[in-house]
């Protein structure tokens, strides 16, 4: 068994890759727990805690003691197709789902790992930039399109003032769509189409927004562009995951993420990179990097202080010139396990092991199978223009007969 630094250098590479004890074991699997399953998938067990090399969605059981974590967002606000904006989905073997920020561009790769919607009800804000939350609305309709028959809860911070918080946040974007939600309301189960936040003060240090199922999540401060950031932790089962948001380094985080199995924090472009990713001057980029962000050698004394199983770094360019200054800057301070984080990541966290895949998706992949439950709720009657414009139906065209309910 080597020791575990001796291949920590292994985890950049986005390959199946073994962190901890690797002791044989066969994973007890609850059925109860698992989502739909599409057509066509038999998902099955892992055994002896021999992971493939790449994840298939939909075709691996999770563990009844196991999380799952992906990364569906991990680039900037100038999204590419391999790298959209900040979004983590979190599965645990109990069943819950839960969803960290949910930034533009993150909808297409939670669609693509085909999701059981009805579990995916929860989204925990970091903050409010439009990176980290810019998807939420095509998100609320979307997964109340595909299969979620009860509200979405949205969870976030205060602002400095109340118009900077969360609620105006939620209550403006459910204002800018009325005109979708109405019409869909009807076609679509009722509840789906409702949104319940759940607003707390973004000072609030190591207090728990979220408690049910076994599962805990705390929030602390962060330290980014303005008052109204945070840091998550969850845990459940003697496993713990905690996501940083956007942030300069802050001693709260280094408190809190001790004994983190996973600890995300970003580790953003390094000011030379990031002036001429951008064509900004030295002064601009080192001022964003170092003062808004944290850069990479930032984050490895971050991560050298906290010590995580596994220490995932995000919010990059993964351009092979930017990879390599950032592994750079975080190798000067951190030599222990870790992940430079890409779109479509994976991370199995048991309390033996960790492994970190790449998910292997399909680009036309159609939309998830809803349940019966979703087929079975409540919707009221359908939505209609109103008579001035019917009126203006073209005569040369009769649609074909509505079929029998």
């Amino acid at each position: 068994m080597l020791p575990k630094r001796r291949f920590a250098w292994l985890m950049p590479i986005t390959v199946c890759v073994v962190v901890g004890l690797a002791i044989s074991i066969v994973a007890v699997r609850d059925a109860s727990a698992q989502g739909a399953v599409p057509k066509g998938r038999t998902a099955a067990p892992i055994v002896d805690g021999q992971y493939p090399a790449s994840y298939f969605p939909n075709t691996e059981l999770l563990g009844k003691d196991e999380m799952r974590i992906t990364a569906l967002g991990t680039g900037m606000p100038n999204q590419t197709r391999a790298a959209v904006s900040i979004s983590y989905l979190v599965e645990l073997g109990n069943g819950d789902m839960f969803l960290f920020d949910c930034g533009s561009g993150m909808l297409a790769n939670l669609f693509s790992l085909r999701p059981d919607f009805s579990r995916i009800d929860k989204v925990f804000a970091s903050h409010l930039h439009v990176d980290h939350v810019g998807d939420f609305m095509a998100l609320h309709i979307g997964s109340w399109l595909s299969g979620r028959y009860s509200p979405i809860h949205f969870y976030g911070p205060t602002g400095a003032t109340p118009e900077l918080g969360s609620k105006t946040f939620i209550d403006g974007m459910k204002a800018g769509y009325a005109w979708d939600i109405a019409t869909r309301s009807g076609a679509l189960p009722d509840a789906g189409g409702q949104i319940e936040v759940h607003e707390f003060p973004f000072m609030q240090e190591n207090e728990i927004v979220y408690q049910e199922n076994g599962v805990t999540i705390r929030s602390w401060p962060a330290i980014h562009s303005l008052d109204g950031a945070v840091s998550f932790g969850l845990e459940w089962n003697g496993l713990k995951y905690v996501f940083g948001g956007d942030t300069y380094p802050n001693k709260w985080y280094i408190e809190h993420a001790m004994n983190a199995d996973v600890a995300s924090h970003e580790a953003f472009l390094p000011p030379a990179a990031l002036a001429t990713y951008f064509g900004w001057s030295m002064a601009q980029a080192t001022y964003v990097s170092t003062r808004i962000h944290t850069e990479p050698s930032a984050f490895g004394k971050v991560m050298s202080q906290v010590k995580p199983r596994l220490a995932v770094g995000y919010h990059s360019v993964q351009s092979p010139e930017n990879n390599a200054a950032i592994m750079d800057g975080v190798r000067s301070t951190y030599d222990g396990p870790l992940a430079l984080a890409r779109d479509l990541m994976v991370i199995n966290v048991t309390k033996e092991n960790i492994v970190v895949r790449m998910a292997i998706i399909d680009e036309y992949v159609l939309p998830p199978d809803v349940t019966q439950a979703y087929v079975d709720a409540p919707r009221s009657d359908d939505k209609s223009p109103s008579q001035m414009v019917l009126d203006g139906k073209w005569k040369g065209y009769t649609p074909p007969p509505m079929p029998k309910k």
